[in-house]
C-alpha cells in the first residue's frame, strides 16, 4: 500500500472512527472511552507529523482571504483539539488517574463542550481537504477523473446525505451540545448504538459538505467559473 494513502487516507479515517467511538460515552463507559481518545490522540500526533511542514508554511507566501479562512479554522481545529487533550488529562479516571491533579466539574463540561465542537470543526478540515481525498481515492481505485454517470451519482448521494445529516442533527439535539444547554433528552444506550455512529457520521457530514462547496464556490468565482463551482470533485 502507497505511504501517501496510508498518511493522507487511512490515517484522518482511522482518527475520525476514534473520535465516534469516543462519544458513545455511556455505552463504552470509562476505560474504553479514554482508550479510543489517547488512540485518536496518538494518531493525532502521527498526522501532524506527516503535516508539520504546513506550520512551517505559516509564514511564507501572501495572504488573500481565501488562505486566511483556511488557515484561521486550522488554528481553531488545533485550538481546541488542545483544549480536549488537557481536559482529557485533567479528569482522567483510568489512564492518567495516578497523576496528582484534582477532579473538576467544570472541565468535565468544559471537556463535553470542546469534543462537540471538534466534531464541527473536524468536518470543516475534512470539506477544506476533500478534492485531495478524491484524488488519493482515484488514484488508489484507478478511477477516471471525468465521468458523467458518477458525477451524477455524486451530486445524488451528497443531497441524500445532506438531509440524513440534517436529520441526524435533530435527533441528536447538536445544537443544545455545541451552545452548552442542557438537556433531558438523551440517546439510549440499550437499544443499539449502531444508528448513534450513524447520526453522528450524518452530522460530521453537513460542515464537510457546507465547507467543501463554499470553497470551490468561492474558489471558482474568482476565477470566472460561474456555476462550475458546484460540480462534485471525484
Amino acid at each position: 500500500m502507497k505511504p501517501a494513502l496510508v498518511e493522507r487516507l487511512l490515517l484522518p479515517g482511522a482518527m475520525a472512527v476514534f473520535l465516534l467511538l469516543s462519544l458513545a460515552y455511556w455505552w463504552l463507559e470509562n476505560l474504553p472511552h479514554e482508550i479510543f481518545g489517547t488512540a485518536m490522540f496518538a494518531l493525532l500526533a502521527w498526522h501532524i507529523a506527516v503535516n508539520r511542514r504546513w506550520f512551517g508554511n505559516l509564514v511564507r507566501g501572501r495572504y488573500d482571504g481565501r488562505r486566511t479562512v483556511v488557515v484561521a479554522l486550522h488554528l481553531l481545529l488545533i485550538v481546541n483539539m488542545l483544549i480536549l487533550l488537557a481536559t482529557s488529562i485533567v479528569i482522567s479516571k483510568s489512564l492518567f488517574s495516578a497523576l496528582p491533579i484534582p477532579d473538576s466539574i467544570t472541565l468535565r463540561e468544559v471537556h463535553w463542550f470542546s469534543a462537540y465542537w471538534v466534531m464541527m470543526i473536524v468536518g470543516i478540515h475534512l470539506g477544506l481537504h476533500w478534492s485531495r481525498v478524491m484524488a488519493l481515492s482515484r488514484s488508489a481505485l484507478g478511477l477516471s477523473p471525468h465521468s458523467a454517470a458518477r458525477r451524477m451519482t455524486l451530486r445524488a448521494a451528497t443531497l441524500a446525505i445532506t438531509g440524513f445529516g440534517i436529520w441526524s442533527w435533530c435527533v441528536l439535539g447538536v445544537w443544545n451540545h455545541l451552545t452548552f444547554t442542557y438537556s433531558l433528552d438523551v440517546w439510549n444506550f440499550r437499544a443499539s448504538v449502531t444508528p448513534f455512529f450513524g447520526h453522528w457520521a450524518g452530522v460530521m457530514a453537513l460542515p464537510a459538505i457546507a465547507s467543501h462547496y463554499g470553497m470551490s464556490r468561492w474558489r471558482d468565482r474568482r476565477k470566472g467559473n460561474g456555476p462550475e463551482a458546484l460540480r462534485p470533485h471525484l
